[in-house]
């Protein structure tokens, strides 16, 4: 049984999985920037200081890369604490811009013990082309170098401290970048943007640049560019149903409403095809979901984050038409068009709850920010008034999903203490999401809440679960012991990527 100190343990590490979850430290509509950082920092401070293991285990969760890389190099500041292997996994996850920032930042913070120097080491020896890393990231890779002392040879090493001590580079790439100094044809064998800034030095004009990088363009970059390239008159093809879910209902939304009319099959194909992409092995297994989707006005989020609260309300809604064997999406404006939603308006949580009960669905699945005002209040209450007297037996599963982190509160902003609340960023994350969630409605505590971190953190390394809890000071999961490699040896290794 928990004591009172576990259930405390329990509800801290809740609270900033949350926070880890949905805070990227940027402005959101009812908070700066400065104030999301300073909050989103005392968390990190105190959960580390307190539960050191927790902290380390929170890597396994799906928080996003920003908080990963906080969390990544406050461990790494301090020797011995956090599973090396799961540090290891996370900066796999990262995209290699948000890697190779946390090493600068490592640098500038004069964080280079040996385990640190290992990290990097490894990582840049498990990259798949560090050439195109060198041309896209010189400087960030030179500094991660230099960092981790490591000594590439050959031509990496001359083409990140002397590019211009050769007269010809053997690998493909590094020779385009040579050549792309006088000839214009080669900048178009460089990566897009590379390739921009030889484009605007040599003066070759935007639609004729475009057309012959095309083929270049990663798919972030084409979805992107895809409205700009037709107003040259460039089409970039981008294939939106293979496009990240919420990342794709942000692009939806930043389309004008009549050019969504215009591509309605195209759009609404996409959106289909990414959702059941990402809902798997799960899609119909559900059962009856009814979903309250928020479309107020705060569901704008902030200039930094445009409509980052509304995609991830689409994006979730099309996902849980995938899930759930029946399906209803109710959106808190009253509009019956998904694909034409919008921020307008104030939020009336309570009236749409009330009728989403009404059809007594298995799962009611909440997406807001929380901020129920039209009248203020009245979602908690439905919702405590159904828990008590009508529904205590919890017949219908209710789960609240919050897409933004109130930094006054160090939490997202919770409906009521009778329904779950839980961070969400990314739609792909739900499902694992409304599982996490039961550990906010104290039905299990600490025990269970170790042993889920544990699986999590297994199945992320590909190893067997500890029995009982995660130890992050193992000896012999550290990359410590990594460290004690050879390391002339895999300098050499990274010489030759």
């Amino acid at each position: 049984m928990d004591t009172y100190t576990d259930l405390i343990e329990c509800e801290d590490v809740l609270l900033f999985a949350n926070a880890a979850i949905t805070s990227t430290g940027q402005r959101e509509f009812h908070s700066a920037a400065g104030e999301q950082r300073l909050s989103l920092d005392f968390l990190h401070l105190y959960i580390q200081g307190n539960y050191p293991d927790l902290y380390a285990a929170a890597l396994a969760l799906d928080i996003n890369d920003h908080n990963a890389a906080l969390i990544i190099g406050n461990l790494l500041k301090r020797p011995g604490h956090g599973d090396g292997r799961l540090i290891a996994r996370r900066l796999e996850r990262m995209s290699p811009p948000r890697v190779y920032r946390l090493f600068q930042r490592l640098r500038r913070d004069g964080v280079n013990n040996r385990r640190t120097r290992a990290v990097i080491r490894d990582w840049l020896a498990a990259r798949p082309d560090l050439a195109f890393d060198a041309v896209k990231y010189r400087a960030a890779v030179k500094s991660a170098v230099r960092h981790a002392h490591l000594r590439p040879d050959g031509e990496l090493g001359d083409f990140l401290f002397a590019p211009f001590s050769r007269t010809r580079y053997d690998t493909p790439l590094l020779e385009a970048w040579r050549r792309a100094h006088y000839d214009k044809s080669a900048m178009y064998e460089l990566p897009y943007t590379v390739a921009e800034g030889f484009a605007a030095r040599h003066g070759i004009d935007r639609p004729t640049f475009l057309d012959r990088i095309a083929p270049k363009l990663t798919r972030l970059e084409r979805l992107r560019m895809t409205e700009s390239a037709r107003r040259d008159g460039v089409d970039t093809e981008a294939n939106l149903a293979a496009m990240p879910l919420v990342r794709l209902a942000s692009y939806v939304l930043s389309l004008r409403a009549d050019v969504r009319t215009r591509r309605r099959a195209e759009l609404v194909a996409a959106l289909r095809a990414s959702a059941a992409r990402a809902a798997g092995a799960r899609a119909g297994t559900w059962g009856s979901v009814v979903a309250v989707l928020d479309d107020s006005f705060s569901s704008f989020g902030s200039p930094v984050k445009r409509r980052r609260p509304l995609a991830v309300a689409l994006a979730c809604h099309h996902l849980l038409a995938a899930l759930a064997g029946s399906y209803r999406g109710l959106w808190v404006s009253r509009g019956t068009d998904p694909l034409q939603v919008r921020p307008s308006g104030p939020t009336p949580l309570g009236q749409r709850v009330l009728d989403a009960l009404e059809h007594r669905p298995g799962l009611l699945v909440i997406v807001s920010d929380g901020w129920d005002n039209a009248p203020p209040g009245l979602a908690g209450e439905v919702l405590r008034v159904w828990r008590r007297k009508l529904d205590p037996g919890g017949e219908v599963g209710i789960v609240h999903l919050n897409p933004v982190y109130d930094a006054e509160r160090f939490d997202v902003r919770r409906l009521s203490p009778m329904v779950p609340t839980a961070g969400i960023r990314d739609a792909e994350d739900l499902p694992a999401l409304v599982e996490l969630a039961r550990f906010a409605e104290g039905r299990t505590g600490l025990a269970e809440l170790r042993a889920y971190l544990a699986d999590r953190a297994a199945a992320l390394t590909d190893r067997a679960a500890p029995a009982g809890r995660v130890t992050p000071g193992d000896p012999s999961s550290s990359v410590d012991q990594v460290a004690a490699a050879d390391q002339v040896a895999r300098g050499n290794r990274v010489g030759r990527s």
